[in-house]
C-alpha cells in the first residue's frame, strides 16, 4: 500500500472512530436528558437532589459529545485529540458513578414509585454500558489510531477474530460496537464472555463495571421486591 493511501485509510479509520463515538454520546446524553425531563414533569427527585441533577451529571457527555464532533469535522490531530478523550473520559467515567450513587443512595432513603425504579435504574445502567464501552475502546492499545497504524500486537482485550483470524476479514479491527458489545455482556454476565481482558487496565475496568452492575441490580430487585409486595 502507498503512504497516501495508507495516511488516507488512518484518516478514514479515525473520523469513522470519532463519528461512531458521538453517536454513543448522543444516546447516552439523550437517556440523562429524558430522564431529567420526566423527572420534572412527575416532580421524581431525591432527597437533596432536584431533577436536573441529572443534567449536571450529562455535562461530561455533553463536553466529550462536542470534542468528538468538533475533530471529525476538523483535521485529524491524533496526539491532541486522545489526550483530550481520554481527560473527558475519566471525568464521563466519575459522572456516570455517581449517578449509580445516586440512584443506590435514593433506593435506600426514598420511596420510589415503580415507574421512577425502571426508568432511573435502566438510565444509570445503560449509561454505564456506554461509558464503560467508551473507555474500552478508547484505552485498547492506545486507542482507534494505534490500533490501525500498528496493528494489534499487545491487546488490551481478547476477542474471537484475535484467536480465529479466518473468521475475519484480514484487515478486521474491533470497532466501537465490539467494545460496547463487551461491556453489555461484561455488566450482564458478571464475568468475561466471549473477550478476555488481557492488561491489567482492562481488567480492573471490567471488575469495576461488574462491581457496579451486581450492586446495582440486586438493590434494584430487591426494592423492586418490595415495591410490588406494598
Amino acid at each position: 500500500m502507498s503512504p497516501g493511501r495508507s495516511d488516507e485509510r488512518v484518516r478514514e479509520a479515525v473520523v469513522d472512530a470519532r463519528v461512531e463515538g458521538a453517536i454513543a454520546m448522543i444516546v447516552a446524553f439523550a437517556l440523562l436528558g429524558a430522564n431529567a425531563l420526566v423527572g420534572r414533569s412527575e416532580d421524581w427527585g431525591f432527597p437533596g437532589a432536584p431533577w436536573w441533577a441529572w443534567l449536571l451529571i450529562a455535562i461530561p457527555e455533553a463536553l466529550l459529545l462536542v470534542a468528538l464532533v468538533v475533530s471529525a469535522v476538523g483535521g485529524v490531530r491524533p496526539g491532541a485529540h486522545r489526550d483530550v478523550v481520554v481527560t473527558l473520559l475519566g471525568f464521563l467515567a466519575l459522572a456516570s458513578l455517581t449517578a449509580t450513587a445516586l440512584l443506590i443512595w435514593g433506593l435506600a432513603t426514598a420511596d420510589f414509585t415503580a415507574g421512577q425504579l425502571l426508568l432511573n435504574a435502566l438510565v444509570v445502567y445503560l449509561t454505564n454500558v456506554i461509558v464503560f464501552g467508551l473507555l474500552f475502546w478508547e484505552l485498547d492499545q492506545g486507542g482507534p489510531l494505534q490500533r490501525v497504524t500498528l496493528g494489534r500486537q499487545v491487546p488490551d482485550f481478547q476477542f474471537p477474530q484475535d484467536i480465529n483470524p479466518e473468521l475475519a476479514p484480514r484487515s478486521w479491527q474491533p470497532r466501537l460496537i465490539d467494545y460496547l458489545y463487551v461491556s453489555l455482556t461484561n455488566s450482564l454476565a458478571l464475568s468475561p464472555t466471549d473477550t478476555m481482558p488481557l492488561s491489567r487496565t482492562a481488567k480492573t475496568l471490567m471488575a469495576v463495571e461488574s462491581v457496579v452492575s451486581n450492586v446495582l441490580v440486586v438493590l434494584v430487585i430487591a426494592r423492586a421486591v418490595n415495591v410490588l409486595n406494598a
